[in-house]
């Protein structure tokens, strides 16, 4: 029995062989993979065993497609909620918890505080809701990593230790996670 389509993403290489990004894992549908094919901005580096049919026409669904055209990292990635998140391992910078995710400007905005990835932090909802809208130093809330701008290298490697919930085989020689989460 044939697996359904919308189970078959394509994971998107750049030119390098290296993904676009890890967390979140550079992943297309199978309709853009193909589309991109017949446009041929990709290679096929490999394929599922599922094939697409039209009336003249059949071809194996991409698993692996690589640019043909390089595409350079940006060096610093954007403030983003979830990229803040990645940059502080998905834990609250308080007490290390990671449930309830928000964040925090260290220095308060009400004491004009700047909403930059050198003031803002991770922070738990009960450890947000105690530190207020305090200095550290008046409620001795300090964060365990001082914030600062990360770069999308740092990001990626971060992404590397959050594997996916699925990995198809096709993927493995391309991704690179710690040895210690790997199946």
């Amino acid at each position: 029995m044939n697996m359904p389509l919308e189970n078959c993403p394509a994971l998107v290489l750049n030119a390098d062989f290296q993904p676009l990004s890890y967390y979140p894992l550079s992943l297309w549908s199978w309709q853009n993979a193909i589309k991109a094919v017949f446009l041929s901005r990709v290679n096929i580096v490999s394929e599922y065993d599922r094939k697409v049919h039209s009336p003249g026409f059949s071809m194996r669904v991409p698993s692996v497609v690589s640019l043909k055209n390089y595409i350079k990292p940006a060096l610093f990635p954007a403030f983003t909620r979830f990229n803040l998140f990645l940059r502080d391992e998905f834990s609250c910078q308080y007490c290390g918890s990671g449930r309830d995710l928000t964040f925090d400007h260290v220095t308060p905005q009400s004491l004009g505080g700047k909403t930059t990835w050198r003031n803002v932090t991770t922070a738990c909802a009960t450890c947000n809701i105690r530190k207020g809208g305090r200095l550290p130093q008046y409620c001795h809330m300090y964060p365990s990593v001082k914030p600062y701008r990360p770069t999308t290298r740092q990001l990626n490697s971060n992404g590397r230790r959050f594997p996916p919930n699925y990995l198809h085989d096709s993927w493995r020689d391309f991704l690179y996670w710690d040895s210690e989460l790997e199946p």
